[in-house]
């Protein structure tokens, strides 16, 4: 997993610095050609280091969702087709779209576990198909990028980059926060999440897939209410107190005795955790001119990058040592001082949502 996220995280500085310089639907082609190589490699892959390779050429980075180059390049793209006022509730679509894909990913992660059950492919050649699956869809997604309208390339820096003085102070500080923020979601990632279920629990494969389908979906019709919330209490305060209590809900997830008691914490947790996302990004891309978007979607998604790919190194260890429900805990107090730093620095900046 760190592996996978080092990987997100180089591709996505690359794209900060350069992508603009190379065109956002080059980019994004180019992004997934690299997913579809590292999808072969990984099911064909017979070591450790090799499986280690493929997740770092891949991006594939155990989030059970997309946080790298590609991202940043959509999120910098879309206000240049919403515009300023609908650009909060075109992040919040966007975002929908996403976790609809995430919610039938999630289920399909089920299909080797079906293969091996009704054919005689075996395990690891279902885990090859799922795999093979992977990559078919990285290539139509590739196709679809060629077809995009030239109006995504609107608003892109031409020339060297050159940050606003308006723009440096509130990037730079929330960049920190963004870090402390990753930092915690790296004891969080999904891939972590389904240990915790499997192995505190018992719970199976199909029914870990289950679940985090229905958080997708949790995840999803949250995003909607998002867009809305904020035009009535502003971008800030939608951020902070949707995201405070699902970390509240989390920690209770670590230590209740049951699973059908931790699923439906979880599920609850879901419906609020992802409301910040829609609106932090429409915040960052807010106070920011338009050609410093690809720059400050970025670098804002790069600093989260590097705290992901840092903690399940410790996060890891510490379920296996100290206890199945500490990272949640953990990462879930972390949370909560960086809900409350962030009301406390940018609480009274207004942007348009």
């Amino acid at each position: 997993m760190a592996s996978g996220l080092a990987g997100t995280a180089l591709a996505a500085g690359l794209v900060t610095f350069l992508g603009d310089r190379r065109g956002r639907r080059r980019v994004l082609i180019d992004v997934a050609a690299l997913g579809v190589a590292g999808a072969v490699l990984l099911a064909f892959s017979g070591s450790l280091v090799g499986l280690a390779a493929a997740a770092f050429l891949g991006m594939i980075n155990g989030m059970g969702r997309d946080r790298g180059a590609s991202m940043i390049v959509e999120q910098a793209a879309i206000p240049a087709v919403a515009g300023d006022v609908g650009r909060t509730r075109a992040l919040a679509l966007y975002n929908v779209a996403q976790d609809a894909g995430h919610a039938v990913g999630a289920l399909l992660a089920g299909l080797p576990s079906l293969l091996t059950a009704r054919t005689g492919l075996g395990s690891v050649g279902a885990h090859r198909a799922g795999l093979g699956l992977y990559a078919a869809m990285l290539v139509a997604t590739a196709v679809l990028y060629a077809m995009l309208s030239p109006r995504v390339e609107e608003g892109r820096a031409s020339g060297r980059l050159r940050l606003s003085a308006a723009s440096k102070g509130p990037l730079t500080r929330l960049s920190l926060l963004f870090g402390l923020d990753s930092f915690a979601g790296g004891f969080l990632t999904t891939a972590l999440l389904s240990y915790f279920f499997f192995e505190r629990f018992g719970a199976s494969e199909g029914t870990i897939a289950a679940l985090f389908a229905a958080a997708r979906v949790a995840n999803a019709v949250s995003h909607l209410g998002a867009a809305w919330l904020a035009k009535r209490i502003g971008l800030v305060n939608t951020m902070v107190f949707t995201h405070l209590p699902s970390s509240l809900l989390l920690i209770t997830v670590a230590y209740v005795p049951s699973f059908p008691v931790a699923a439906a914490l979880f599920l609850l947790r879901e419906g609020l955790v992802e409301m910040d996302v829609p609106t932090r990004q429409s915040f960052v891309l807010a106070i920011v001119e338009p050609s410093e978007r690809t720059f400050a979607s970025g670098l804002t998604n790069l600093v989260r990058l590097c705290g992901w790919a840092v903690a399940p190194l410790i996060a890891g260890p510490m379920m296996d040592g100290v206890s199945l429900g500490m990272p949640l805990a953990v990462g879930a107090a972390m949370k909560i001082a960086y809900d409350l730093l962030l009301w406390r620095s940018f609480r009274r900046v207004r942007a348009e949502a």
